[in-house]
């Protein structure tokens, strides 16, 4: 089981052996991007998907005309955690309909440091399934790991299903970057916006592609949540340096991923 204390912070597995998994599995199954884009790239995502992602977070995306990656943990449709509430049935089904990507966060939200590899692919399929009865999508593109971590056997089940899987550690994702466990930002936090920015300069300079996240969307920073400003300075000051904002699906697919 994974450690999460009182107020839902993520313990990674602090062992030796946890340690050296983190960092022999960045080097093992990897897929390289394919193409420099000559006009960055980003992407907003939204991880766990709060309700406050779907009815504050995608207003302000959906007003500046782009769309953001949803990644949602059926399992958690409706319950009350750490975060409030998270999005409902639904919620998933408007976010879809107005052109988001709805992406994977597994079913139960696991803990994909550890578990087995069939413990995994099993997720991974209730997650699919649920999602497809529901309405909201018959196909799943992309994936991001659960608390960031990644086990052997979790990022070969996702190689074989999601043209991008994503972790949590900082980067660009430029040519030679592993779209099988693809860094991001996070602009959580009182100092989630700074770091963002800082980011996106490196992005425009290098004509990358950037992928920035947060849980949740609130009026006010927290640890789970950019605040709404924040997130609206930031889709603006993206285009107007001549960002093109897009999803994760339609990132992968112009960095050379394969379906």
């Amino acid at each position: 089981m994974p450690d999460v204390n009182a107020i839902g912070v993520y313990r990674a597995d602090p062992s030796l052996k946890g340690k050296l998994r983190r960092r022999v599995v960045r080097l093992i199954e990897r897929r390289p991007a394919e193409s420099r884009q000559r006009r960055p790239l980003v992407t907003f995502a939204f991880d766990d998907t709060p309700a406050s992602a779907v009815r504050l977070g995608a207003p302000i995306l959906e007003e500046r005309g782009v769309r953001g990656s949803y990644y949602f943990c059926a399992g958690l449709a409706g319950e009350i955690g750490h975060m409030g509430e998270y999005a409902t049935r639904e919620d998933m089904q408007r976010v879809a309909a107005a052109g988001h990507e709805v992406g994977c966060h597994t079913y139960s939200h696991l803990d994909c440091g550890q578990a087995s590899g069939v413990t995994v692919a099993d997720d991974l399929e209730l997650n699919a399934a649920l999602l497809s009865d529901w309405g909201v999508c018959d196909r799943l593109e992309t994936f991001a790991y659960p608390y960031g971590d990644v086990g052997f056997e979790a990022k070969h089940e996702a190689a074989q299903r999601f043209s991008l899987s994503r972790a949590l550690h900082h980067g660009l994702i430029e040519r030679g970057a592993d779209l099988n466990q693809a860094p991001a930002v996070g602009i959580e936090g009182d100092g989630g916006e700074a770091v963002a920015a800082t980011w996106l300069k490196r992005a425009l300079a290098r004509s990358a592609w950037l992928i920035l996240y947060t849980p949740g969307v609130e009026p006010r920073p927290t640890p789970f949540g950019a605040a709404a400003d924040a997130l609206k300075r930031l889709v603006d000051d993206a285009l107007a340096m001549g960002f093109e904002v897009v999803t994760a699906a339609e990132g992968a697919r112009r960095m050379g991923a394969g379906a």
